[in-house]
């Protein structure tokens, strides 16, 4: 008898855990869903794998087509690529906010008055998520400036002092992918570090090993240099490669970047970059997915999710590694 009562204890806790969550369970839909969505890099590259792969996850987990748009950080073809998702007339879009408010607004305006749920990624779009919050137009991404001013602590606390010489390289050219990098600005200059700004021209954005020369001349110009900063994912992983141009043995410059690439991971195991940014690209690509689900099944206005919070350093990459390895951090 009390096994009996047992096993109905368990079942009515059981149906109550079942009933508390019913309301999350999938919506039964006529169709499948599809979903544009702008990955941001070239297919497959270390600033980007991490985010497909989220992207696809909650596309397999939710019963999602999802449709890859790679534009190689080129603003255009993100412009570009919104207007043929737009046409394709999907449920959802996910974009990312590189191209600024003004190119992307009228596009976000025409989608949304289609019934196109549109959210968004990796660089945020404030005035627009404002917006259209109500009709999902959320952002899962880190908070860029705050992001940056981490990696510039960290940097700091790496060993530079007051006076030292650092050099923070990035696409200071466009205003909306340099928010992070003034970022690590602010905070080496908060810290008495004296800062140097180089611009990482349009064909490097592009192809981050045109760096190592660039980068290989300005450390032999400045042989007072102590640290390298970037919030640039393909350039960090690239910065090892440069320091060994150099002639420099790991620790001679403090290097502080972004992402965690199988190069960033060798060159913080090595000593050569001492800590980068996590931005969790693996939740930047699932739950801009999940949220285009949420709204068309529930109406569940945008959410707002900062995913970067934490910074990879020596301590802890042995933790982390296999998960990088597998594509997930």
């Amino acid at each position: 008898m009390k096994r009996f009562f047992s096993l109905l204890t368990v079942m009515m806790i059981l149906t109550l855990v079942l009933s508390a969550f019913a309301p999350f369970a999938p919506a039964k839909a006529d169709k499948q869903l599809v979903v544009y969505m702008q990955m941001g890099g070239n297919q497959g590259d270390p600033s980007t794998l991490a985010r497909t792969n989220g992207a696809k996850a909650a596309a397999a987990a939710l019963n999602i087509k999802l449709v890859e748009q790679y534009s190689g950080w080129d603003s255009q073809k993100m412009i570009d690529q919104f207007k043929e998702a737009i046409a394709a007339k999907p449920d959802g879009i996910v974009i990312m906010g590189h191209p600024g408010e003004d190119a992307m607004g009228p596009l976000v305006d025409q989608a949304v008055g289609m019934g196109i749920v549109v959210t968004s990624g990796n660089n945020p779009l404030k005035n627009i998520e404002a917006k259209y919050q109500t009709k999902g137009f959320g952002y899962a991404g880190a908070d860029l400036h705050d992001g940056g001013f981490l990696t510039g602590t960290a940097m700091v606390a790496a060993g530079l002092k007051k006076g030292d010489e650092a050099l923070v390289y990035d696409i200071w050219h466009q205003e909306g992918r340099s928010v992070s990098s003034q970022g690590v600005v602010d905070a080496l200059e908060a810290a008495g570090v004296k800062v140097d700004k180089l611009d990482v021209t349009d064909d490097i954005d592009k192809d981050a090993s045109l760096a190592i020369p660039v980068l290989t001349a300005y450390i032999q110009k400045h042989p007072n240099l102590k640290a390298i900063g970037t919030q640039h994912g393909n350039i960090t992983a690239t910065l090892p490669k440069v320091l060994e141009s150099a002639g420099k043995k790991p620790g001679d410059i403090i290097v502080g970047g972004i992402d965690l690439s199988p190069a960033t991971i060798s060159g913080i195991e090595k000593g050569f970059i001492s800590v980068s940014f996590d931005q969790v690209l693996y939740l930047q690509g699932y739950y801009p997915v999940q949220q285009v689900w949420l709204t068309k099944s529930y109406l569940i206005p945008g959410l707002h999710i900062n995913t970067g919070v934490g910074t990879v350093t020596p301590a802890n990459i042995k933790e982390i590694a296999p998960l990088i390895e597998q594509g997930i951090r």
